[in-house]
């Protein structure tokens, strides 16, 4: 795992190639970058957002963030229910019962999820860089 500027990569070594890839996970649009050694490497991911940002400028478009500190959830209502019945019991609004469970979660697996834990997401409105 790799961050600048809030945006992380994921790196993959293909043997045949000889070459390190990655892509930037934490965002909608499609930032790969690729290269032989880890300075190599550290250099295009940061070329590769900096790269970014300027495309996004010169189109007047906003960057996709990496992360606003908000999402939308769809869970069964018996699930909802639940969730909130524990939150009251333990004396917290639903979303502070909500986020103390995901720190609880992320202590365990640890900050960089497997790569069966991360869905790609379709890249359908993806920009590619």
């Amino acid at each position: 795992m790799m961050e600048y500027q809030g945006y992380i990569g994921k790196v993959e070594y293909d043997d045949d190639a000889a070459l390190f890839h990655g892509e930037v996970v934490n965002t909608r649009d499609v930032i790969t970058f690729q290269g032989k050694s880890v300075a190599e490497l550290r250099k295009a991911f940061r070329g590769s957002i900096d790269d970014y940002l300027a495309f996004c400028v010169e189109r007047g478009e906003d960057p996709d963030k990496p992360f606003s500190g908000q999402f939308v959830t769809r869970l069964s209502p018996a699930l909802h229910r639940r969730a909130s019945l524990a939150a009251t019991l333990a004396g917290k609004s639903l979303n502070a019962w909500v986020v103390e469970q995901l720190q609880a979660a992320t202590k365990v697996t640890g900050t960089a999820p497997s790569a069966r834990a991360i869905k790609r997401s379709k890249t359908n409105g993806r920009k590619r860089i």
